[in-house]
């Protein structure tokens, strides 16, 4: 995540509201310690204190992956590290062309056309198998497709000398809107048996910002979709911010747009030319008046029409906005469809699953005659967890569908959307977001015009339906084996002992499903880190994807191993284990480990960002502990704690960087990980300036040119094991 929104001023609960935290090793200041945490005892377990009881720690962890390799340490080089007898490889790197009549990357910053070159800033990935004459081949592990986000762009490094001031040259803008968006790009085992990235392949693809899009759903034609682009309301342009990704049963993507308000400028004199009702709804996305656009595309001269769509101020005199910009922020914030296997497929927003700040997208295990459910996070401090049900029931026979559309339009296209509202007795509801609900249809602050209307503002709903606020919700994924959810909560800088309920205050206090609220000092400067700082792991299992309830647990505690275990350090993480700022997760479709990656400024006075394999349990295998905070005491609950076997660091990237997406081959034995943004902290006038770049992976690595000074590159890496086995064994 690049910028941190918090715009969620309900009253709701929140839920990093239960665990007030110390760290000895760094003198955290906290209120109160508590008795328990003065006798050095730690949190007590409450036997049978979950609903249901807890699910038995053998049998929960039976069939577990065996995780074999020998862990990797803490790393602040700026190197990609991996296990001893394995060999990590670039596979495509931001600029990298995809096509055959593109010149090779150069290392000068002069690399024109990015919408036929590999974007910037890779992010979630996904791995579609093709087989020897070109069709869906889900098995398939020497041939496939790998569809990677672009989610934002590296300035400095894009351009010869970085970013020049505002007003933006229009050539620096408009590599920058097609350097974001996603890449389609085909891999196959090369002349020396290895897989590598097919140049001049067909299947090669980029969807970037400005690329045609039909909007889907409930909000195809609203009246609040309508622009000059599109007067009827039933097409935009491009998607933005692609973060987190999801692969349909049918064999599609969805990535989701995250952080695409930050996209759109909005004049200061703008909130007297709208309704209350807009203004609030403007700003409870993050759009108040007088906020500018990230990378000010919308500064560059002559107003071009693919410019100034970038400033979502109303400019013209109509009455339903068909002829100005005023409604194009309500274009993007969807899960959208892409069709891999098809270069020419039109591109589909599904807005039935709601506008927010998407990350990923998983889904249940797919039964025979029931619905589908998605699972999704909003990620913002405060914000919420989503589930999207799908009106039609799964049939097999669409998993093998030729119009792959088709299908997405079946599946999702019509259902009902919900927010999750987390109680402290480990149980859970399910809100439904429509005007049925009597909460969402009594809305006072924006009164709701249409369901369609309530999608558009899903945030607004589920203030109004009772949601938990949550700590950055970001990547979702169901475990194949027991269907059990796991949604990474990355951290919230806003968390206090005895902070405000409303967020009135700018603070929010803690409770049970989100338990600590502590102060780090980071060892390597003065910097006072405050709140969740090092993110946790809420794990949910229910009854049927159409179920309205859930139970829940805490999965996993990101802290350091040597942080106070009666406070901070609740899952017990040893050196070869501990991590911060949990982001992107998922079950490989080759070896069945759950790989959680990391995004974080919380621990990189340790050491960079990593990745770790994980064997996890179910819900339930844990218990339920009892938290004195000195003044309160409150009751969470968390998952078993994992052993050595059960965790391991798998990997840590080069500095300045996030482990994002996360792919596997169907034999287990190529894995691929996209390294974002290394040598994010050069500062921006350094362009020219090599000796100040913070990274110069992977150039030093011996990719691509420049060598040892070379700009550093986001990347797709390929790990395989030296001796030709399934990765983690």
């Amino acid at each position: 995540m690049h910028d941190e929104e918090d715009s969620n001023d309900s009253q709701n609960p929140s839920i990093d509201d239960v665990v007030h935290a110390r760290l000895r090793r760094r003198q955290f200041l906290l209120a109160s310690a508590g008795a328990i945490a003065a006798a050095g005892l730690g949190p007590l377990p409450l036997a049978g204190c979950a609903p249901g009881g807890p699910r038995g720690t053998d049998s929960a962890r039976a069939g577990v992956p065996a995780l074999g390799f020998e862990p990797v340490a803490k790393s602040l080089a700026d190197d990609f590290v991996v296990p001893p007898g394995y060999t990590a490889r670039v596979l495509i790197a931001v600029g990298d062309p995809l096509f055959a009549d593109v010149p090779d990357y150069r290392d000068d910053g002069d690399n024109p056309d990015y919408t036929r070159r590999c974007g910037d800033w890779h992010d979630g990935m996904e791995y579609f198998g093709l087989s020897a004459d070109g069709g869906p081949a889900p098995a398939a592990s020497d041939r496939a497709l790998l569809a990677i986000n672009h989610e934002w762009v590296s300035s400095v490094f894009l351009h010869r000398d970085g970013a020049a001031a505002v007003p933006r040259p229009a050539v620096e803008v408009d590599a920058e809107i097609a350097a974001m968006g996603v890449s389609v790009v085909e891999i196959a085992k090369d002349a020396e048996g290895r897989l590598a990235y097919v140049r001049e392949s067909a299947f090669n693809r980029r969807v970037t910002t400005l690329t045609p899009v039909e909007l889907a759903g409930p909000l195809r034609g609203h009246p609040k979709l309508r622009t000059l682009y599109s007067p009827d309301g039933t097409r935009t342009r491009g998607t933005v911010n692609n973060c987190g990704t999801g692969k349909t049963p049918w064999g599609t993507l969805l990535t989701g747009e995250e952080n695409w308000v930050s996209f759109f400028a909005r004049d200061a004199e703008d909130a007297d030319r709208r309704s209350e009702a807009e203004n609030y709804a403007l700003a409870r996305y993050g759009r108040p008046p007088g906020t500018t656009q990230t990378y000010r595309w919308d500064s560059a001269p002559g107003n071009a029409d693919r410019h100034r769509r970038w400033n979502t101020s109303v400019t013209g005199t109509s009455a339903d906005g068909g002829d100005d910009y005023r409604h194009e922020i309500h274009g993007q914030g969807y899960m959208t469809e892409i069709d891999p296997y098809d270069p020419a497929s039109a591109v589909h927003k599904r807005t039935a699953l709601g506008r927010f700040a998407h990350e990923g997208a998983a889904f249940s295990r797919p039964e025979s005659g029931k619905p589908l459910a998605v699972y999704m996070g909003d990620d913002a401090r405060g914000e919420y967890i989503y589930k999207f049900v799908s009106n039609s029931r799964w049939d097999p026979a669409d998993a093998d569908a030729a119009d792959r559309m088709a299908v997405g339009a079946k599946y999702l296209d019509s259902g009902t959307l919900y927010a999750a509202r987390f109680d402290e007795d480990g149980g859970g509801e399910w809100l439904p977001l429509n005007l049925d609900n009597p909460a969402v249809a009594g809305c006072e602050r924006y009164p709701f015009a249409d369901n369609g209307d309530v999608l558009l503002h899903a945030r607004i709903a589920a203030d109004a339906a009772g949601a938990t606020r949550m700590d950055r919700p970001e990547w979702s994924s169901v475990n194949p084996a027991n269907g059990d959810v796991y949604i990474t909560l990355t951290n919230n800088s806003s968390r206090r002992l005895g902070g405000s309920d409303d967020g009135s205050d700018g603070t929010l206090g803690v409770d049970s499903a989100n338990p600590r609220a502590y102060e780090d000092r980071r060892e390597d400067s003065s910097t006072l880190q405050r709140g969740n700082v090092n993110g946790h792991i809420v794990r949910m299992a229910e009854d049927g994807a159409a179920s309205t309830s859930f139970r829940w647990d805490i999965y996993l505690f990101g802290a350091e191993s040597d942080a106070d275990a009666s406070r901070i350090n609740l899952s017990g993480l040893t050196a070869e284990q501990d991590f911060s700022g949990p982001d992107g997760i998922g079950f490989g479709g080759g070896t069945d480990i759950f790989w959680i990656r990391t995004d974080d400024s919380a621990m990189t006075d340790r050491s960079n960002a990593m990745m770790l394999a994980a064997a996890p349990g179910q819900q339930g295998d844990g218990g339920a502990l009892e938290l004195d905070h000195g003044e309160a005491k409150v009751v969470t609950h968390l998952g078993a704690r994992p052993r050595m076997n059960e965790l391991k660091r798998f990997l840590v990237g080069p500095v300045d960087q996030e482990l994002t997406g996360l792919a596997e081959t169907p034999d287990g034995r190529a894995l691929f990980v996209n390294v974002q943004h290394p040598g994010l902290g050069t500062p921006a006038d350094s362009a020219a300036r090599p000796e100040r770049y913070t990274s110069h992976w992977p150039g030093n690595m011996g990719y691509g040119p420049g060598g040892e000074r070379a700009r550093p590159r986001s990347a797709t890496v390929m790990i395989t094991r030296d001796d030709g086995g399934k990765i983690g064994g």
